[in-house]
């Protein structure tokens, strides 16, 4: 579902801790490359919707949905696969991508929330930040 944006629904955590075990110590760095990247696709994005390009939005678009995907962040794989789809309608038929603008708009928000949750997820200290060590739970 791409409507919404709570964070229990987010992050598919089976396919987050499936990357996690299976990229081991690179999880972190590989998790960097996703956020420089996809602020990298947002932007392009972005630009593209502005100058109405259709065609500037499939490759950016296409790649947000990969590397979002292979985090578990099914709501923004699916909010761009939306977009890459319209694009490359577009480019098809020759139109402006005008019917993309309101997923466009949802598109930066829905990515920082999930990077928040996908960084926060990453953090090891995360788990022990709730436990006090030596007292009694109040």
């Amino acid at each position: 579902m791409i409507l919404g944006a709570d964070t229990g629904s987010l992050v598919n955590m089976a396919t987050l801790s499936q990357a996690r075990a299976e990229l081991g110590a690179n999880f972190v760095r590989i998790l960097g490359y996703f956020r420089e990247d996809g602020i990298k696709s947002l932007d392009r994005i972005e630009a593209a919707m502005r100058g109405g390009i259709a065609a500037a939005m499939v490759i950016p678009a296409h790649t947000l949905k990969g590397e979002a995907a292979q985090f578990g962040a099914d709501q923004l794989a699916e909010l761009a696969e939306a977009i890459e789809m319209i694009a490359r309608d577009c480019v098809e038929t020759h139109d402006s991508p005008d019917e993309a603008l309101a997923h466009v708009v949802r598109l930066r928000p829905l990515f920082e929330a999930t990077l928040a949750l996908l960084e926060t997820e990453a953090n090891p200290l995360v788990a022990r930040k709730s436990a006090v060590f030596g007292r009694r739970a109040v």
